[in-house]
């Protein structure tokens, strides 16, 4: 049976075999899901389980030695005792989710009270290399982002057919097209001369005018005021042609 590795010293302390401190944890609100962890020797060494993952855990860059787990494991108790946990507060991790061998979840939290925790960032562990899970908010905008660039493009290609399609009428519409003949709807021609018989039914008759004031004469019309030049051509004698008719013929004196 393979024994457990030996927990790691804290910073600043070397540890057993002599060998340099860890590196110093990151501060908080990196962004380090850019790079992974993967330690194949303590892989091959080590069986990857619930127990010993959080050992492996703490050998990778986004471990925070100062932890609540790291006082439990320089007090020799189970990195991941709930028990323990829930009496402490500040920074902690927990293990969410397990699916031995391939994959474990991490949980880095705040705890305030023993059920009171806030959650800060996620970590997993696939197949042996350790990642950080990217937050909501850059999944959405990663994902909007891609989403309007191929609605941009799409919008690219329909005006780009668009504009050839316009292109094409426009030259159609310079040929010349042959105006057809118009129908007529006889239907609809007596549809409307009911409706305009109906209506006029309906409507009362119009008045008659009223009658002249006594003594009123009505203005002469335009007809009497014509003279002789507007009067029928059958009237009117008729012109003189001025080269037929000349009077008497003149003979030359000899």
């Amino acid at each position: 049976m393979a024994t457990p590795p030996p927990p790691a010293a804290p910073p600043g302390i070397a540890n057993f075999e002599g060998g340099p401190p860890p590196a110093a944890p990151q501060p908080p609100g990196t962004d380090m899901t850019g790079i992974c962890f993967r330690d194949q020797l303590w892989l091959n060494t080590y069986p990857l389980d619930r127990n010993l993952v959080f050992d492996y855990f703490a050998l990778s860059p986004f471990y925070d030695w100062t932890c609540n787990n790291e006082q439990l494991r320089m007090r020799s108790i189970h990195p991941l005792d709930l028990s323990q946990l829930s009496k402490m507060t500040g920074t902690e991790y927990m293990l969410n989710e397990v699916m031995e061998p391939h994959l474990f979840v991490f949980r880095k939290q705040k705890r305030d009270g023993p059920e009171k925790v806030t959650p800060m960032l996620t970590y997993y562990i696939l197949d042996g290399s350790i990642y950080q899970a990217p937050q909501l908010c850059n999944v959405f905008a990663a994902r909007v982002s891609r989403a309007l660039y191929y609605i941009s493009k799409a919008f690219t290609t329909a005006s780009s057919k668009l504009e050839k399609i316009g292109y094409v009428d426009s030259e159609n519409e310079s040929e010349e097209v042959k105006p057809g003949k118009e129908t007529i709807n006889f239907k609809e021609v007596k549809r409307v001369d009911h409706i305009l018989a109906s209506l006029q039914r309906k409507l009362p008759p119009a008045p008659p005018p009223p009658p002249f004031p006594e003594g009123y004469v009505p203005a002469p019309t335009a007809e009497v005021e014509k003279g002789p030049e507007n009067q029928p051509a059958e009237l009117q004698q008729p012109s003189a042609d001025p080269i037929i008719d000349q009077g008497p013929a003149k003979r030359m004196k000899f």
